[in-house]
């Protein structure tokens, strides 16, 4: 497997991860009682700033493995890219089982949301952990 980008956060006291269909990351420093999909804040980037390669091969809509890692633990994430993707938010990346496409959509039809991510990764998070996702292509 290759590596093709990799995302930089950080975890929150308010952190739920109790949304079913979606997983979000943001570059904004806080949750609202709202964001039950946030998995992190303080992101490194949107999927505005994911690399050329990145954003080539999630638009060919391409199987692309997301890891979760925190501290000595990950979680991995099966979705697929589409040809329709914007990858235009400067803000957000949202990992969504549906098809479902907006601006802050990075990758669809995954087998997990944020209800599904490992729960030891979740209460790590509350602590303030850092953590990463990382973008693998097979």
């Amino acid at each position: 497997m290759i590596i093709l980008d990799e995302i930089e956060f950080e975890g929150c006291e308010k952190i739920k991860a109790t949304h079913r269909t979606t997983i979000e990351v943001t570059k904004e420093n806080y949750i609202t009682e709202r964001g039950d999909c946030i998995i992190g804040i303080n992101s490194n980037k949107s999927v505005v700033d994911l690399n050329k390669t990145t954003k080539e091969f999630l638009k060919s809509g391409n199987e692309i493995i997301i890891e979760i890692r925190v501290e000595n633990i990950s979680d991995k994430i099966i979705a697929i890219g589409s040809p329709n993707l914007l990858l235009t938010n400067q803000k957000s990346i949202v990992i969504r089982k549906s098809d479902f496409i907006d601006d802050r959509t990075m990758a669809i039809k995954s087998n997990k949301a944020a209800i599904d991510v490992d729960r030891k990764i979740v209460e790590i998070l509350k602590n303030k952990a850092r953590g990463k996702l990382i973008l693998w292509k097979r």
